[in-house]
């Protein structure tokens, strides 16, 4: 991606001092970061002028698309699974792929079906596409090694620097594991895994079924999609949040031109909170993008987890892209039977509707992410700040350190609820 200097220059003129010297880091550097940077400020912003009383502090980043390594997975058909395991770190066989470092290209699955009718004993037109779970669970993922594009205090590492650490496993339960390093004290980063879907998709329904997440002071963890030439292809956050924040956050990133038609969650028939401004387009808005916070207290963190996790689900046809959750108890049927009936779910969490955003212009050829980064900009940022559901009091006075990066290189014991604990990722599609 190429940007003329009168662009470069504007942008510096309008961000924050730190932001002022990200831009001014090699090309090299600001290329590889822009898109998971950019991720991560639109939450940032939001939080700010949440925790802060409407003091707007947004992170400008500069770049080219995020890196991916495409080829074709071995697909695995096995049925969704049910149970949750008390031990995540209980090892059983494990799938080894193939480790990357990435590359760019395109081995795209693309559809545009209609919103699905019928009841969870019809036929679905949703049907299978990609499935990863149980032994097979990393088969169809790349694991990212670069540096972290949001300044981080972690090393994201191979699958086999990974697996050998202890980071990554599948437990006793069939249940895939993605953990932080937990050694007692690190001289500055921990180690992390990132992990990109191999195959991308452009319409669908992706649908993730996780028993635990990432939770506490300092970490950051997201489960979302993203598409080429960022902002072009578009950016989909499914579920994002920071340290102890309770209610997930749902956000989208586009090019110029893509809105929501109103602020208001009863016309938009949506159960969340629009949290972000009306205008979407990543450009025009210092990155904020539009962003739903959901009402549910326990859709994030450690209520969460506590709930036993629960799905979410992410749909993207004609009608635009919505994002639902259901806690563990309140799973839909047709969702654990393999035939999602979304028709059927009621409202959902998020919706940016077709209407004031084309979702086949703004966003394809997207691939599914997990990662868990610690600090960085939002984390950090969010370190003294409260208010924010879930953070009624802030981590610097709860763990009485002053700043993330010095609380999570001395405290090792404190990452141990910094994993992902995932029972299936299954992306549909309707042809």
């Amino acid at each position: 991606m190429h940007f003329h200097v009168p662009f470069l220059l504007a942008l510096l003129i309008n961000v924050a001092p730190s932001d002022a010297n990200l831009l001014a880091r090699s090309t090299e550097t600001v290329l590889r970061a822009h898109k998971h940077a950019v991720k991560r400020s639109a939450g940032l912003a939001r939080d700010l002028r949440l925790a802060f009383n409407g003091i707007l502090v947004e992170q400008n980043k500069l770049g080219s698309s995020r890196v991916y390594c495409v080829s074709s997975p071995s697909d695995n058909g096995s049925t969704l699974t049910n149970g949750t395991s008390p031990n995540p770190s209980s090892p059983a066989t494990f799938a080894p792929n193939p480790t990357s470092t990435g590359s760019k290209g395109s081995s795209s699955s693309t559809t545009s079906g209609a919103a699905p009718t019928g009841s969870s004993s019809a036929s679905s037109p949703w049907k299978l596409s990609q499935n990863f779970q149980g032994n097979s669970f990393f088969n169809g993922w790349d694991f990212f090694t670069g540096a972290d594009p949001t300044n981080g205090q972690v090393t994201y590492v191979d699958q086999g620097t990974a697996q050998s650490a202890g980071l990554v496993n599948i437990n006793n339960a069939g249940n895939v594991i993605m953990r932080v390093e937990t050694t007692p004290q690190v001289a500055t980063t921990r180690k992390s895994v990132r992990i990109t879907t191999s195959k991308t998709y452009t319409g669908g329904l992706v649908i993730m079924d996780s028993v635990h997440m990432p939770t506490g002071c300092g970490t950051w963890p997201a489960f979302w999609s993203n598409g080429p030439n960022w902002p072009a292809g578009g950016e989909i956050d499914i579920v994002e949040g920071v340290n102890d924040y309770t209610n997930n956050q749902a956000t989208i990133h586009t090019n110029p031109g893509c809105t929501v038609p109103t602020t208001n969650s009863s016309v938009l028939a949506i159960t969340g909170t629009l949290v972000g401004g009306t205008n979407c387009a990543a450009a025009q808005t210092g990155n904020q993008g539009c962003g739903v916070r959901a009402v549910q207290s326990n859709s994030f963190g450690s209520t969460f987890n506590n709930n036993g996790g629960g799905v979410y689900a992410m749909q993207w046809d004609n009608n635009g892209i919505s994002v639902f959750f259901f806690p563990r108890n309140s799973i839909p049927s047709d969702v654990s039977s393999g035939k999602p009936q979304p028709n059927n779910w009621g409202q959902p969490m998020a919706h940016w509707p077709a209407s004031g955003c084309d979702p086949f212009k703004f966003f394809y050829t997207h691939s599914a992410i997990f990662d868990t980064t610690l600090c960085g900009d939002w984390a950090s940022s969010a370190w003294t700040g409260s208010g924010i559901p879930g953070q009624e009091q802030s981590c610097a006075q709860r763990t009485g350190v002053a700043t993330c990066e010095e609380f999570i290189r001395n405290n090792g014991a404190a990452m141990n609820d910094a994993y992902w604990e995932v029972k299936s990722v299954k992306i549909y599609q309707t042809s």
